[in-house]
């Protein structure tokens, strides 16, 4: 990375690719300010149905003025083109594999896996901040929220949870998650921070709007622009958080919208077999608000089906 970062001299843009491979690519985005400062990294498009992030990108990168900014940006635009363009759900089409839950991985695994490699190996050593854009993939309608690591050290999970605190978001969510492309870069030291914004695979002039406010607060946040940012203080944050798998192939059918509050013992949904056989339901194991849920009928052993927050009261 210091190498390409070389190639973008101060107060330049560039856009140019970053290999997977001897054969593929994914594209880059770099700027490098007038000043030296922090550098952030921005990936969007790891899911290749979710396109808030996708669609605000680009505008955000181009209003940028390098010379008015400290420090550089690292943007993935698209890391999973193959997805993107295939409309392949949460998956990386060569393999099946979903991106993330693959970090860690090795330069000797199979596609996916090779490119997580990549870009644990050429974005991660220099950047000082990421941020990973999602925003509910076609299958998922979901409230806005953003996840910070609560699972990393103590000084990246405070940092990240600061600055998740100036997103534009009404819920804050402490996650634990390791293997996701964010929640690695936590555990190698680097604080991170996963938008999510925009549901059932749709996106609005609206919503990208609202997008870009996310990766501007952040450079204003991490002192890239000379503007300050205040804390977003209606933002709510978890203080428990349930993630509800089907444990068997089958008819998922959800009984509860995203963003509702439910009492505790609410029916969230249930999982039934082709003939109408009952195979779960699905109960809220506490007063909870709704994060997101599967839409599609048909669900695999493993995939999420709902997932529920406990939310602390504002002051």
């Amino acid at each position: 990375m210091d190498e390409l970062l070389s190639f973008c001299p101060r107060r330049q843009k560039l856009k140019t690719t970053l290999s997977v491979g001897e054969t593929e690519s994914v594209p880059l985005w770099l700027i490098r300010g007038a000043s030296a400062g922090p550098t952030l990294a921005v990936t969007t498009g790891v899911h290749g149905c979710e396109f808030v992030g996708a669609k605000t990108i680009g505008p955000f990168f181009d209003d940028l003025d390098p010379a008015a900014q400290y420090g550089s940006l690292i943007v993935l635009p698209l890391v999973n083109p193959w997805g993107f363009y295939a409309g392949a759900k949460q998956v990386v089409p060569p393999d099946g594999k979903n991106l993330n839950r693959e970090f860690p991985s090795s330069p000797d695994g199979t596609f996916t896996q090779r490119l997580a490699h990549t870009i644990e190996a050429q974005i991660y050593p220099d950047v000082d901040f990421l941020i990973d854009l999602h925003g509910g993939d076609i299958n998922e309608d979901l409230t806005p929220l953003v996840f910070f690591p609560a699972a990393a050290r103590l000084e990246v999970s405070a940092r990240s949870r600061e600055a998740a605190c100036r997103l534009p978001v009404p819920y804050r969510v402490r996650s634990s998650t390791k293997n996701s492309l964010y929640g690695w870069a936590a555990q190698r030291g680097i604080p991170a921070i996963l938008l999510e914004l925009g549901a059932l695979g749709r996106w609005t002039p609206e919503l990208v709007q609202r997008c870009q406010k996310s990766p501007r607060n952040l450079t204003d946040f991490l002192g890239m622009t000379g503007r300050a940012v205040s804390a977003n203080k209606t933002q709510r944050e978890s203080l428990r958080a349930v993630y509800d798998e089907s444990p068997a192939d089958g008819f998922g059918v959800p009984t509860i919208p995203a963003g509702q509050t439910v009492a505790a013992s609410t029916l969230l949904g249930m999982l039934s077999e082709l003939n109408g056989r009952t195979i779960q339901e699905f109960r809220a194991r506490f007063d909870a608000t709704i994060m997101y849920y599967t839409t599609t009928l048909g669900v695999k052993r493993g995939d999420s089906l709902v997932a529920y927050a406990e939310f602390e009261e504002n002051e």
